[in-house]
């Protein structure tokens, strides 16, 4: 099973967006899923508002956790980091159209953008490539 197979099979099982994008990578970040699967739960349903896309919040703490340096004391990576978040939000905007769930999911309008599974592994695409380079 491939991580973007693995991130729609989570959301089946009950996990939010959020959760899981950002727990499928725990195993290659090197992170414990249930701290990973704690933190993102509230970035869920676009941060309980349906605003910023819980897939698209869950880019960025994939992000830091292959990209911080975790330096508390002299921290070096904040640029790098939201170069990263740039390009991946871009990418995942030019694909999407919007990153917002509210407009995702076409509450107003009534015409749905993606589906949460789209999202879902749309976030994940954009990190294998970014991240990981691996391509779709």
């Amino acid at each position: 099973m491939n991580r973007k197979e693995l991130a729609v099979r989570l959301h089946k099982q009950g996990f939010n967006c959020a959760q899981a994008v950002a727990c499928s990578y725990c195993n290659v970040m090197g992170t414990d899923p249930r701290q990973v699967f704690r933190m993102a739960e509230p970035f869920g349903l676009g941060m309980g508002s349906m605003g910023t896309c819980g897939a698209v919040s869950a880019m960025a703490m994939v992000i830091g956790m292959k990209i911080s340096d975790g330096d508390m004391d002299h921290p070096q990576t904040k640029r790098e980091c939201y170069q990263m978040m740039k390009e991946a939000t871009e990418a995942f905007l030019n694909k999407n159209k919007s990153i917002v769930c509210r407009q995702l999911k076409g509450v107003d309008t009534g015409e749905p953008l993606r589906s949460c599974d789209g999202c879902i592994q749309d976030a994940v695409e954009i990190l294998d490539r970014l991240l990981l380079d691996i391509e779709a």
